[in-house]
């Protein structure tokens, strides 16, 4: 694995692995009323995205094996350019429901090329 790929997948991990500790222990609710947390949970998102943008610039063969990269690369590019319609309950339902697969993966990837 590439140097620079390698990188991109630490980031994209860490950034998952953020989203994930954000949104613990929160409701829906608390959420949608904390700019504070709002703003944290969608910056990671856009790190992710584009963490794992990168990882296919520089290895496509490890960009093949995470799950929905072009999902995740997609959502990064609403987060990041359509702000003013984002959608509160989609990036609750992302962050809650798909992000923590997502990052164990990643977490594989790295250990894998660890070895």
């Amino acid at each position: 694995m590439p140097l620079e790929a390698a990188a991109a997948l630490w980031d994209a991990e860490r950034a998952a692995r953020l989203v994930t500790e954000f949104v613990s222990g929160n409701t829906f609710e608390d959420y949608e009323s904390n700019a504070l947390l709002r703003s944290a949970v969608e910056r990671q998102f856009e790190v992710l995205g584009e963490a794992l943008n990168r990882v296919k610039r520089y290895d496509e063969r490890l960009a093949s094996q995470v799950p929905d990269l072009a999902k995740v690369v997609a959502f990064r590019n609403v987060i990041a350019h359509g702000y003013d319609v984002l959608d509160n309950r989609r990036v609750w339902d992302y962050a809650t429901n798909f992000v923590g697969d997502l990052g164990a993966r990643l977490q594989d990837l790295l250990s894998e090329a660890a070895d």
